[in-house]
């Protein structure tokens, strides 16, 4: 998500190997796991209300391409949403576009977090009001949602860390984080940091905390690449947010090679976007485990419509290739699948998730 400063990436977006079911409903049969209740505590009309989008940003290429996907996929699955709302990366402001949504009567709300802890207040906003919200992307610490709706933050760090440590014997890989104040940052460093020593104690970790903020990212690491020349491989959390002044700080310092040629550094991001694959072709970067902008937005519709119409859902697997979890904070998360592109497979179409067709 290239941008100048950027919290989130958030979160990290985003394509996927989401087998997107050819209608829009999961199973809801009498034993399945996504099996509707018939529960009404919230909504219980027919969903035809208006729906507001809250945004966290709009400087990624993940989070430009969930917002060209949110009026396609909400009038495929008959959401009236409104336009949507960019909190411009600023979780206070997001609270107040919260608020002056649920002003405006909005039945329901599909918000992405910038900050897990923080849009609390906003959920509190929404309840009080008898408004039902599904979290895309970010779920939150605490607060009712009806549903999260997010790919396995915690199979992006382990998979970044599978594909360095098969291609890194030993030595030094750098972990460019993004906020920690997200789930999605803690999840994504503690799931790399835990694989790497667990099953690569050969390679060493080094950390920027970078917020999800591109300048932060790029000074950080040339800082970094300063007093460590002899790094071996990069794992990237936001290939939105940290691919492009990656890139340019290694170039700049002669240090991008491409896959092939003696003193390549490996790396790995997050994301799916159009230009990560781009420069997969081009051998400047490795791999990358691929967000599905497209079923955030599907699904984000599917959901809330749901909500509106008072239906609930339990733990289990659904029918577009994803599980339905219970978080320790009690609250649903629909985990979609994200894949691991590679040169072996990023001209597959079914990965082209993050492209607007």
């Amino acid at each position: 998500m290239p941008g100048s400063t950027v919290r989130k990436r958030n979160t990290s977006r985003i394509v996927g190997t989401v087998a997107l079911a050819a209608g829009a409903c999961l199973v809801l049969a009498a034993c399945g796991s996504t099996k509707d209740t018939g529960s009404s505590s919230a909504g219980g009309g027919d969903g035809s209300g208006k729906v507001g989008v809250v945004l966290p940003l709009l400087t990624s290429p993940f989070w430009q391409s969930y917002n060209d996907y949110v009026p396609k996929m909400a009038k495929t699955e008959g959401v009236d949403a409104m336009k949507t709302v960019n909190s411009n990366s600023d979780p206070s402001q997001q609270i107040t576009d919260i608020n002056n949504q649920l002003n405006q009567g909005v039945e329901g709300l599909v918000v992405a977090p910038l900050d897990s802890a923080a849009i609390e207040a906003g959920l509190d906003q929404a309840e009080r009001k008898g408004v039902p919200v599904v979290a895309v992307d970010v779920a939150p610490d605490k607060g009712k949602v009806a549903m999260v709706v997010r790919a396995n933050n915690v199979a992006y760090g382990e998979k970044a860390c599978q594909y360095l440590g098969e291609h890194i014997t030993s030595g030094k890989v750098v972990q460019i984080m993004g906020d920690l104040a997200s789930v999605n940052g803690r999840d994504r460093s503690e799931a790399f940091r835990s694989c790497v020593k667990k099953n690569f104690p050969k390679l060493k970790v080094l950390e920027i905390p970078a917020k999800w903020e591109s300048d932060a990212a790029a000074s950080k690491l040339d800082t970094l690449l300063n007093a460590n020349p002899d790094i071996k491989g990069i794992y990237m959390q936001a290939g939105g947010v940290y691919l492009a002044p990656t890139l340019q700080t290694l170039k700049s310092k002669g240090m991008l090679k491409k896959a092939g040629q003696p003193g390549h550094i490996a790396i790995v991001s997050n994301d799916g976007i159009p230009q990560e694959f781009d420069a997969i072709r081009k051998g400047e970067i490795d791999a990358t485990v691929s967000q599905p902008a497209d079923a955030y937005a599907k699904y984000g519709m599917y959901y809330i419509k749901a909500a509106m119409q008072g239906k609930t859902f339990k733990p289990g697997p659904t029918d577009h290739d994803s599980t339905i979890v219970k978080l320790p904070s009690g609250i649903l998360e629909d985990q979609l699948p994200a894949p691991l592109v590679t040169k072996d497979n990023v001209d597959d179409p079914k990965l082209w998730g993050n492209t607007v067709k």
